[in-house]
Protein backbone atom coordinates (compact mmCIF):
# COMPACT_ATOMS: atom_id res chain seq x y z
CA UNK A 1 0.00 0.00 0.00
CA UNK A 2 1.26 3.99 -0.33
CA UNK A 3 3.11 5.00 2.50
CA UNK A 4 0.86 8.09 2.22
CA UNK A 5 -1.73 6.78 4.34
CA UNK A 6 0.80 4.98 6.75
CA UNK A 7 -0.27 6.83 9.98
CA UNK A 8 3.11 8.52 11.55
CA UNK A 9 1.20 10.38 14.36
CA UNK A 10 2.52 8.80 18.31
CA UNK A 11 -0.34 7.22 19.88
CA UNK A 12 -2.50 8.76 22.82
CA UNK A 13 -3.06 7.78 25.87
CA UNK A 14 -6.45 6.79 26.84
CA UNK A 15 -7.16 9.20 30.03
CA UNK A 16 -5.47 7.12 32.76
CA UNK A 17 -4.87 4.04 31.42
CA UNK A 18 -1.85 2.50 29.95
CA UNK A 19 -3.64 1.66 26.74
CA UNK A 20 -2.97 3.62 23.92
CA UNK A 21 -4.63 4.80 20.65
CA UNK A 22 -3.95 6.11 17.15
CA UNK A 23 -6.70 9.63 17.22
CA UNK A 24 -8.40 8.53 14.90
CA UNK A 25 -10.52 5.57 15.31
CA UNK A 26 -12.88 3.44 13.10
CA UNK A 27 -16.61 3.47 14.22
CA UNK A 28 -18.30 0.30 13.66
CA UNK A 29 -21.69 0.82 13.31
CA UNK A 30 -21.78 1.24 9.25
CA UNK A 31 -20.79 -2.09 9.03
CA UNK A 32 -23.37 -3.60 11.35
CA UNK A 33 -25.79 -2.82 8.09
CA UNK A 34 -28.62 -1.91 10.38
CA UNK A 35 -29.38 1.69 8.68
CA UNK A 36 -26.53 2.16 6.23
CA UNK A 37 -27.19 0.77 2.95
CA UNK A 38 -25.41 -1.34 0.42
CA UNK A 39 -22.89 -2.75 3.12
CA UNK A 40 -21.51 -6.33 2.28
CA UNK A 41 -19.56 -9.02 4.41
CA UNK A 42 -16.28 -8.62 1.63
CA UNK A 43 -16.32 -4.40 1.64
CA UNK A 44 -16.63 -4.68 5.52
CA UNK A 45 -13.52 -7.14 6.14
CA UNK A 46 -11.46 -5.28 3.57
CA UNK A 47 -12.48 -2.06 5.30
CA UNK A 48 -11.48 -2.87 8.61
CA UNK A 49 -8.02 -4.74 7.45
CA UNK A 50 -7.29 -1.01 5.57
CA UNK A 51 -7.51 0.34 8.90
CA UNK A 52 -4.82 -1.56 10.22
CA UNK A 53 -2.72 -1.36 7.14
CA UNK A 54 -3.18 2.85 7.92
CA UNK A 55 -1.94 2.63 11.10
CA UNK A 56 -5.56 2.89 12.75
CA UNK A 57 -5.29 0.68 16.18
CA UNK A 58 -8.99 1.38 17.54
CA UNK A 59 -11.95 -0.35 16.76
CA UNK A 60 -15.11 1.03 18.04
CA UNK A 61 -18.00 -1.40 18.01
CA UNK A 62 -21.00 -2.16 20.53
CA UNK A 63 -23.54 -4.94 21.81
CA UNK A 64 -26.52 -3.33 19.59
CA UNK A 65 -24.47 -2.61 16.52
CA UNK A 66 -25.98 -5.32 14.12
CA UNK A 67 -29.48 -7.01 14.61
CA UNK A 68 -27.62 -10.29 15.34
CA UNK A 69 -24.23 -7.96 16.92
CA UNK A 70 -22.58 -8.80 12.95
CA UNK A 71 -20.48 -5.58 13.40
CA UNK A 72 -18.50 -7.70 16.54
CA UNK A 73 -18.80 -10.84 14.82
CA UNK A 74 -16.66 -9.36 11.63
CA UNK A 75 -14.18 -7.68 13.83
CA UNK A 76 -13.53 -10.90 15.97
CA UNK A 77 -13.12 -13.19 12.54
CA UNK A 78 -10.43 -10.23 11.30
CA UNK A 79 -8.86 -8.75 14.29
CA UNK A 80 -8.60 -12.22 15.95
CA UNK A 81 -5.02 -12.68 14.75
CA UNK A 82 -3.86 -9.35 15.42
CA UNK A 83 -5.48 -9.01 19.21
CA UNK A 84 -2.31 -8.03 20.95
CA UNK A 85 -1.74 -5.11 18.36
CA UNK A 86 -5.47 -3.55 18.07
CA UNK A 87 -7.21 -1.94 20.75
CA UNK A 88 -11.40 -2.92 20.59
CA UNK A 89 -14.24 -1.09 22.83
CA UNK A 90 -17.34 -2.00 23.03
CA UNK A 91 -20.59 -0.86 24.81
CA UNK A 92 -23.35 -2.89 26.77
CA UNK A 93 -26.91 -0.88 28.13
CA UNK A 94 -28.70 -1.28 24.76
CA UNK A 95 -30.63 -4.08 23.00
CA UNK A 96 -32.75 -5.04 20.07
CA UNK A 97 -36.73 -5.36 21.36
CA UNK A 98 -38.64 -6.13 17.80
CA UNK A 99 -36.26 -4.25 15.98
CA UNK A 100 -36.74 -1.17 18.52
CA UNK A 101 -33.61 0.28 20.73
CA UNK A 102 -34.14 -0.52 24.50
CA UNK A 103 -31.99 0.57 27.04
CA UNK A 104 -31.03 -1.69 29.89
CA UNK A 105 -28.16 -0.97 32.23
CA UNK A 106 -28.94 -3.22 34.82
CA UNK A 107 -25.89 -5.83 36.37
CA UNK A 108 -26.98 -8.86 35.23
CA UNK A 109 -28.12 -7.20 31.51
CA UNK A 110 -24.62 -5.72 31.07
CA UNK A 111 -22.65 -8.71 32.50
CA UNK A 112 -24.77 -10.81 30.03
CA UNK A 113 -24.05 -8.19 26.77
CA UNK A 114 -20.67 -8.58 27.49
CA UNK A 115 -19.85 -11.85 27.93
CA UNK A 116 -22.07 -12.39 24.64
CA UNK A 117 -20.00 -9.12 22.89
CA UNK A 118 -16.64 -11.62 24.10
CA UNK A 119 -18.04 -14.52 22.25
CA UNK A 120 -18.37 -12.69 19.42
CA UNK A 121 -15.37 -11.03 19.28
CA UNK A 122 -13.44 -14.31 19.77
CA UNK A 123 -11.44 -12.51 22.63
CA UNK A 124 -11.20 -13.45 26.55
CA UNK A 125 -11.22 -9.58 27.30
CA UNK A 126 -12.14 -5.90 25.63
CA UNK A 127 -9.69 -3.15 25.75
CA UNK A 128 -12.18 -0.47 26.77
CA UNK A 129 -16.39 -1.51 27.57
CA UNK A 130 -18.72 1.51 27.81
CA UNK A 131 -21.83 1.90 29.36
CA UNK A 132 -23.80 3.21 26.13
CA UNK A 133 -26.34 5.39 27.42
CA UNK A 134 -27.69 6.11 31.22
CA UNK A 135 -30.67 3.77 32.31
CA UNK A 136 -33.16 5.85 33.69
CA UNK A 137 -34.92 2.75 35.17
CA UNK A 138 -31.18 1.75 36.69
CA UNK A 139 -29.33 3.96 39.12
CA UNK A 140 -26.17 4.76 37.00
CA UNK A 141 -23.52 3.77 40.07
CA UNK A 142 -25.21 0.21 39.58
CA UNK A 143 -24.32 0.05 36.10
CA UNK A 144 -21.43 1.74 37.31
CA UNK A 145 -20.37 -1.14 39.89
CA UNK A 146 -21.10 -3.60 37.33
CA UNK A 147 -18.75 -2.34 35.18
CA UNK A 148 -16.00 -2.12 37.69
CA UNK A 149 -16.54 -5.96 38.72
CA UNK A 150 -16.08 -6.90 34.91
CA UNK A 151 -12.89 -4.75 34.95
CA UNK A 152 -11.94 -6.70 38.21
CA UNK A 153 -12.28 -9.46 36.72
CA UNK A 154 -10.45 -8.68 33.63
CA UNK A 155 -12.90 -9.02 31.29
CA UNK A 156 -12.39 -5.02 29.88
CA UNK A 157 -9.22 -3.67 30.79
CA UNK A 158 -10.98 -0.22 31.13
CA UNK A 159 -14.44 1.46 31.49
CA UNK A 160 -16.15 4.14 29.26
CA UNK A 161 -19.50 6.08 29.69
CA UNK A 162 -21.35 7.51 26.50
CA UNK A 163 -24.44 9.31 25.81
CA UNK A 164 -23.76 11.06 29.21
CA UNK A 165 -24.11 14.47 30.79
CA UNK A 166 -21.81 15.93 33.51
CA UNK A 167 -23.41 15.43 36.87
CA UNK A 168 -24.57 11.53 35.42
CA UNK A 169 -20.00 11.21 34.37
CA UNK A 170 -19.24 12.61 37.92
CA UNK A 171 -21.56 9.88 39.84
CA UNK A 172 -20.62 6.80 37.73
CA UNK A 173 -17.29 7.64 38.48
CA UNK A 174 -17.73 7.64 41.78
CA UNK A 175 -18.04 4.25 41.83
CA UNK A 176 -15.80 3.37 39.42
CA UNK A 177 -12.83 4.91 37.33
CA UNK A 178 -14.23 6.21 33.99
CA UNK A 179 -11.21 6.31 31.35
CA UNK A 180 -12.96 7.95 28.35
CA UNK A 181 -16.74 9.11 27.80
CA UNK A 182 -17.97 8.83 24.18
CA UNK A 183 -19.94 11.87 23.08
CA UNK A 184 -21.10 13.74 19.93
CA UNK A 185 -18.49 16.07 19.08
CA UNK A 186 -17.65 18.22 15.44
CA UNK A 187 -17.05 21.73 13.95
CA UNK A 188 -20.93 22.59 14.19
CA UNK A 189 -21.96 20.77 17.64
CA UNK A 190 -19.42 22.13 20.29
CA UNK A 191 -21.10 22.64 23.42
CA UNK A 192 -19.22 19.74 25.06
CA UNK A 193 -16.38 21.91 24.68
CA UNK A 194 -18.50 24.31 28.08
CA UNK A 195 -18.32 21.54 30.26
CA UNK A 196 -18.01 18.24 29.43
CA UNK A 197 -14.23 18.06 27.88
CA UNK A 198 -12.89 20.84 31.31
CA UNK A 199 -14.58 18.25 33.69
CA UNK A 200 -12.85 15.51 31.66
CA UNK A 201 -9.02 17.44 31.19
CA UNK A 202 -9.08 18.16 35.05
CA UNK A 203 -10.43 14.23 36.02
CA UNK A 204 -7.61 12.64 33.34
CA UNK A 205 -10.96 11.41 31.40
CA UNK A 206 -10.28 10.67 27.43
CA UNK A 207 -12.87 12.29 25.25
CA UNK A 208 -13.68 10.30 22.18
CA UNK A 209 -15.92 12.30 20.31
CA UNK A 210 -18.37 10.48 17.42
CA UNK A 211 -19.93 12.21 14.66
CA UNK A 212 -16.93 14.37 13.58
CA UNK A 213 -18.06 14.09 9.86
CA UNK A 214 -21.79 15.05 11.14
CA UNK A 215 -23.15 11.84 9.63
CA UNK A 216 -21.56 12.60 5.87
CA UNK A 217 -21.77 15.96 5.80
CA UNK A 218 -18.43 17.15 6.74
CA UNK A 219 -17.00 14.40 4.54
CA UNK A 220 -17.75 16.75 1.00
CA UNK A 221 -18.83 13.91 -1.16
CA UNK A 222 -22.53 15.55 -1.77
CA UNK A 223 -23.05 18.86 -3.41
CA UNK A 224 -26.46 20.57 -3.45
CA UNK A 225 -28.22 18.53 -5.26
CA UNK A 226 -27.31 15.29 -3.89
CA UNK A 227 -30.12 12.92 -3.41
CA UNK A 228 -30.56 10.48 -0.90
CA UNK A 229 -31.40 7.01 -1.24
CA UNK A 230 -34.99 6.28 -0.02
CA UNK A 231 -33.23 3.33 2.39
CA UNK A 232 -30.83 5.88 3.55
CA UNK A 233 -31.56 6.97 7.22
CA UNK A 234 -29.56 10.64 7.03
CA UNK A 235 -32.25 11.92 4.90
CA UNK A 236 -34.62 12.35 8.06
CA UNK A 237 -32.56 14.74 10.24
CA UNK A 238 -32.91 18.42 9.71
CA UNK A 239 -29.28 18.75 8.46
CA UNK A 240 -30.16 17.77 5.59
CA UNK A 241 -33.12 19.58 4.49
CA UNK A 242 -34.69 23.11 3.79
CA UNK A 243 -32.45 25.94 4.61
CA UNK A 244 -30.09 24.28 6.97
CA UNK A 245 -28.77 22.25 4.35
CA UNK A 246 -28.32 25.39 1.93
CA UNK A 247 -26.18 26.85 4.61
CA UNK A 248 -24.47 23.57 5.67
CA UNK A 249 -23.24 23.24 1.23
CA UNK A 250 -21.91 26.36 1.48
CA UNK A 251 -20.16 25.33 4.78
CA UNK A 252 -18.48 22.92 3.07
CA UNK A 253 -17.43 24.47 0.37
CA UNK A 254 -15.39 26.80 2.44
CA UNK A 255 -13.89 23.98 4.09
CA UNK A 256 -13.04 22.48 0.74
CA UNK A 257 -11.08 25.83 -0.38
CA UNK A 258 -8.61 25.27 2.54
CA UNK A 259 -8.72 21.46 1.93
CA UNK A 260 -7.72 22.24 -1.71
CA UNK A 261 -5.11 24.86 -0.68
CA UNK A 262 -3.65 22.25 2.14
CA UNK A 263 -3.10 19.59 0.07
CA UNK A 264 -5.69 17.39 1.96
CA UNK A 265 -9.34 16.27 1.56
CA UNK A 266 -12.43 17.74 3.48
CA UNK A 267 -12.91 14.94 5.59
CA UNK A 268 -8.95 15.20 6.26
CA UNK A 269 -9.06 18.48 7.39
CA UNK A 270 -12.56 18.12 9.30
CA UNK A 271 -10.79 15.33 11.11
CA UNK A 272 -7.07 17.14 12.03
CA UNK A 273 -9.15 19.94 12.77
CA UNK A 274 -11.34 17.86 15.47
CA UNK A 275 -8.05 15.90 16.75
CA UNK A 276 -6.59 18.28 17.83
CA UNK A 277 -9.26 19.96 19.70
CA UNK A 278 -8.40 20.01 23.48
CA UNK A 279 -9.27 17.57 25.41
CA UNK A 280 -9.72 15.17 22.29
CA UNK A 281 -8.30 12.32 22.06
CA UNK A 282 -9.82 10.38 19.03
CA UNK A 283 -12.11 10.34 16.36
CA UNK A 284 -14.44 7.71 15.72
CA UNK A 285 -15.04 7.72 12.09
CA UNK A 286 -17.93 5.59 10.47
CA UNK A 287 -16.82 3.56 7.23
CA UNK A 288 -18.08 0.72 5.31
CA UNK A 289 -15.58 1.04 2.36
CA UNK A 290 -11.76 0.49 2.37
CA UNK A 291 -11.06 4.22 0.46
CA UNK A 292 -13.32 5.90 3.43
CA UNK A 293 -11.11 4.01 5.83
CA UNK A 294 -7.89 5.35 3.63
CA UNK A 295 -9.38 8.74 3.37
CA UNK A 296 -10.32 8.97 6.91
CA UNK A 297 -6.22 7.80 8.09
CA UNK A 298 -4.84 10.90 6.10
CA UNK A 299 -6.78 13.12 8.61
CA UNK A 300 -3.53 12.02 10.54
CA UNK A 301 0.31 12.97 10.60
CA UNK A 302 0.52 16.44 10.01
CA UNK A 303 -1.44 19.45 11.36
CA UNK A 304 -3.61 22.43 9.65
CA UNK A 305 -1.22 25.47 9.44
CA UNK A 306 -2.38 28.59 11.36
CA UNK A 307 -3.74 30.93 8.57
CA UNK A 308 -5.28 27.46 7.32
CA UNK A 309 -7.06 27.52 11.16
CA UNK A 310 -7.83 31.07 11.25
CA UNK A 311 -10.02 30.64 7.81
CA UNK A 312 -11.88 27.66 9.51
CA UNK A 313 -12.20 29.51 12.67
CA UNK A 314 -14.52 32.09 10.96
CA UNK A 315 -16.13 30.10 8.50
CA UNK A 316 -17.38 27.86 11.82
CA UNK A 317 -18.33 30.83 13.24
CA UNK A 318 -20.06 32.45 10.91
CA UNK A 319 -22.09 29.07 10.13
CA UNK A 320 -22.98 29.13 13.74
CA UNK A 321 -24.01 26.27 15.78
CA UNK A 322 -26.48 23.32 14.52
CA UNK A 323 -28.08 20.95 17.47
CA UNK A 324 -28.50 17.82 16.05
CA UNK A 325 -28.67 15.01 18.73
CA UNK A 326 -31.66 13.14 19.18
CA UNK A 327 -32.70 12.66 22.58
CA UNK A 328 -31.16 9.40 22.46
CA UNK A 329 -28.53 8.17 20.50
CA UNK A 330 -29.64 7.27 16.93
CA UNK A 331 -26.39 5.73 15.08
CA UNK A 332 -27.75 6.14 12.03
Amino acid sequence: MSESYRMTEPLRRLGGTDIFVSPIAMGCWPIAGVTSIDVNEKDSIETIEAAVECGINFFDTAHIYGYDGESERLLGRVLGPKRESVVIATKGGLHWENRMQAKDGSPARLRFECEESLRRLQTSYVDLLYLHAPDPKTPIRESAAELRRLREEGKTRAVGLSNATVPQMKEFSAECPLAAVQPPYNMLQRDIEGDLIPWCLANGTAVAGYWPLMKGLLAGAMGPNHQFDPRDGRKKYPIYQGEEWRRNIDFVERIRRVADAAGKTVAQVVLNWTIHRPGIVCALVGAKRAYQIRDNAGAMGWRLSDEHLAELDRAIEQRGPVDNRPAVRSES
